[in-house]
């Protein structure tokens, strides 16, 4: 269970690196404490993403079965992701992130297909609806602390 913590770790702390840094290079002034800070909370917030999509979708297959779906992060089936958020780390390969987003995809599918009983496809769509939901997610929270540290207080003028 460590290892498939340690992993999801890196994998959060890969994907936060990835979006934090070209915003670093666009604002060279940013404060070595303030890029950490910013670092540290992405990585959070990527590594709970990880780890809360297998729980999304065996929650998404228990509202098609009668039953409950336990699935969760094996050592063997994080470790591509955690490729997937080193390569897309630079952001040199965003079309083989995205495939090696869709293989790990395939291996939750087949672990929850085996898990709930569900066909493969029906499985593939509880997969992809949990990955698509959580990502929109982010993405609505990304947008809005953007918005937020936008807003300028303005200074008092002495």
């Amino acid at each position: 269970m460590s290892a498939v913590v340690v992993l999801i770790l890196i994998g959060g702390l890969s994907e936060a690196a990835g979006r934090v840094l070209p915003l670093v290079a666009r604002r060279p002034s940013m404060s070595h404490l303030h890029v950490v800070g910013l670092l540290l909370t992405g990585a959070l917030v990527e590594a709970t993403v990880i780890t809360l999509w297998p729980l999304t979708a065996a929650a998404l297959a228990e509202l098609a079965t009668d039953g409950t779906v336990e699935l969760a992060w094996t050592a063997a089936l994080v470790a591509p992701l955690v490729l997937a958020a080193i390569l897309a780390f630079p952001m040199l390969g965003p079309a083989l992130h995205l495939l090696l987003l869709i293989g790990v995809g395939a291996g939750l599918t087949g672990h929850l297909a085996d898990a709930s009983g569900l066909s493969w496809g029906a499985s593939a769509l509880c997969v992809a609806a949990a990955g698509f939901g959580l990502a929109l997610v982010v993405d609505l929270v990304r947008r809005l602390v953007a918005a937020l540290i936008a807003i300028r207080i303005p200074e008092p003028v002495a």
